[in-house]
């Protein structure tokens, strides 16, 4: 079972995905294909999670590792392995070493936090070493193949390798050995390692299926990419969605992705956040932001796939409980219901006692109080948080501030001031 995909005048390259899946076989977790009863009826079609999430290490980037490392000639083996990564890929990497005996070295930037290094120790036990370099992942990444190329040892990169790629399209092989008629199926996409391997099978076993790329808002890399018609590097991303947020995809996936993913779709971080918030309170699902891009994403597809047989693919799992605050956060600011606002109030006694009367509703919140000025508390604007419980309430709010002449300013979620004081 042999595919070629690479169309362009340089080279074409076979992707062998059965002799991956064959690899793999006593290594990955079979992931299983689950019917969700809630989006099904809330989206009236048949929706099937592919969960990644329940991988041994809880992602799927376990598999694109484990096959470019059980694929590399002995003597590269013996010299040993190397990797940059903070996250899911140090993770299988690790993993990988440990089943297949062999030394590796996994770079993690400085501020990596302790949870993730921890694991990553975890997975690679005595097989692996983890060195803390540089201030980003750039600058990890950059120190890492400097010391591949000193030690003479093989750099097992994140996405960028036909191997990879292989290994990551074995998630589009069971989904179809375990349903052969999918209609829309909706990608994660980070460095496109797993959309490029996925989409390059399905194209050739599933043509009629409509193929979705997703990526975070705040880090529009291959989309970027696709509209310029090549890999760009993007200044600056919001990193919040780390298992899908890169400044520039691959060259190979790149070349890859543009004739396989039908569309590709970009969701706000705070729609991600409230999407993981449901999958845990209705279906007992813990993901990591960038495992709920794929059903964060079937709102802008509603219309379409009724009726339809959809296929979410849920990427990962490791969601660290520390985040969990930003996620709600977030999740209330993309819905409506939590806002910022700097008042000036009158400098006269019950000022603050008529805003909590006569301003706020019911229903209303105030879920952070703080005087800017620390001097005199008597003077000076105030920091107002305020938690609503349905987004019509904003507006009347905002009417109620106007009609009773007091001075306010909203703090928008993206200008430099909320940053600062939120």
């Amino acid at each position: 079972m042999q595919f070629y995909i690479m169309k362009t005048t340089q080279s074409r390259h076979t992707l062998e995905f059965s002799k991956a899946a064959e690899r793999l076989k006593k290594v990955v977790y079979r992931t299983p294909l689950t019917y969700n009863h809630n989006l099904s009826r809330k989206f009236q079609c048949n929706v099937y999670l592919k969960r990644e999430d329940l991988q041994i290490v809880r992602s799927y980037k376990l598999r694109g590792a484990y096959n470019m490392m059980a694929s590399l000639p002995d003597e590269q083996i013996r010299k040993g392995v190397v990797c940059a990564s903070a996250g899911n890929h140090a993770q299988g990497f690790a993993y990988s070493c440990k089943k297949l005996n062999i030394k590796g070295v996994v770079f993690m930037p400085i501020i990596t936090p302790k949870q993730k290094v921890n694991q990553t120790k975890m997975f690679g036990d005595d097989h692996i070493e983890i060195k803390l370099v540089g201030d980003t992942y750039d600058d990890c990444a950059a120190a890492a193949k400097e010391y591949t190329v000193q030690k003479g040892m093989t750099f097992i990169p994140p996405f960028d390798d036909y191997r990879i790629i292989e290994g990551q399209g074995t998630v589009g092989l069971e989904i179809l050995e375990d349903q052969s008629q999918i209609d829309f199926l909706f990608v994660p996409v980070g460095g496109g390692g797993l959309s490029s391997g996925v989409g390059s099978y399905f194209k050739t076993f599933s043509q009629h299926t409509k193929i979705i790329g997703l990526e975070p808002e705040g880090a529009p890399s291959m989309k970027r990419a696709l509209e310029e018609g090549h890999p760009v590097v993007l200044s600056e991303i919001d990193r919040f969605v780390d298992g899908a947020a890169v400044k520039r995809v691959g060259d190979i996936t790149f070349s890859i992705c543009k004739e396989v993913l039908d569309e590709m779709v970009l969701v706000p971080e705070g729609k991600i956040c409230s999407t993981i918030l449901k999958l845990y309170n209705e279906d007992a699902i813990v993901v990591e932001p960038a495992g709920a891009l794929s059903i964060s994403a079937l709102d802008f597809f509603a219309d379409q796939i009724k009726g339809k047989t959809v296929v979410c693919i849920v990427s990962g799992s490791n969601n660290d409980i520390d985040r969990m605050p930003e996620i709600k956060e977030r999740s209330l600011q993309f819905e409506g219901l939590k806002h910022y606002f700097l008042i000036r109030f009158a400098q006269r006694p019950g000022a603050l006692k008529e805003f909590v009367n006569y301003v706020l509703g019911p229903d209303d919140d105030i879920t952070r109080f703080e005087y800017m000025q620390k001097t005199n508390k008597e003077t000076g604007p105030a920091l107002v948080g305020i938690e609503l419980q349905n987004r019509s309430d904003y507006e009347v709010l905002l009417e109620k501030m106007r009609s009773r002449h007091i001075d306010f300013s909203e703090i928008n979620k993206d200008d430099k001031l909320f940053g600062y004081l939120v």
